[in-house]
């Protein structure tokens, strides 16, 4: 219902930005934190997920406040695991709610073959456009602090992804219509999960 996303392959298991869980699970590999607003960087989630050899990948402010884990900039590129991780940039260049200079992140993810690219709160930017081959995009919908339905759409024209998940909406921003809307636009086929629906690559 917001960004908050668990991926597993095999025995590895990545969360990204979790926040709201339910359960405490205790069984990620690897946290992945996008960039320290409240909603993304949740250290009690966090904790909730996180067992005796999980390691936190995030953004440098992440780091810097959790005092733990390995840093990600945009463009950086990190293998731990059997999993590569490639920092995006992720920012508004037209609003002021996630500047560029603050080097907050998505992700492109590669993992048991697949490349799943998960945005952060960002706009439509240039380096985004730029990504290839991408089996799964993971893109925010919901408007005011990053792309909006429309926006999201335009963005699978250019990454031409096999699979879109829309997210943030649901919860401080955007609804189920802009997860609609994105699905009813974008060039690829969409997915639209509810906390708790998974899908199978």
């Amino acid at each position: 219902g917001h960004a908050s996303f668990r991926i597993s392959y095999e025995d590895k298991v990545i969360y990204i930005d979790p926040w709201k869980l339910k359960e405490s699970a205790g069984d990620a590999t690897l946290v992945l934190v996008s960039h320290s607003h409240y909603d993304h960087y949740s250290p009690e989630d966090i904790s909730k997920v996180s067992g005796p050899d999980t390691k936190l990948i995030a953004s440098t402010d992440v780091i810097t406040k959790a005092k733990a884990g390995e840093a990600i900039l945009p463009g950086l590129t990190v293998a731990l695991e059997g999993i590569w991780l490639k920092g995006v940039p992720a920012y508004n260049p037209d609003k002021q709610f996630h500047p560029k200079a603050s080097n907050w992140v998505g992700f492109v993810i590669e993992i048991g073959s697949k490349q799943i690219y998960y945005a952060g709160d960002t706009d439509l930017t240039e380096e985004m456009k730029a990504l290839k081959d991408i089996d799964v995009a993971l893109l925010p919908v919901g408007g005011t602090y990053t792309m909006n339905a429309k926006e999201a759409a335009q963005a699978t024209m250019h990454i031409k992804p096999k699979l879109a998940i829309p997210y943030h909406w649901g919860d401080i921003v955007g609804g189920r219509n802009d997860a609609e809307q994105f699905a009813e636009s974008a060039v690829c086929e969409v997915k639209i999960l509810e906390p708790g629906d998974s899908v199978s690559l």
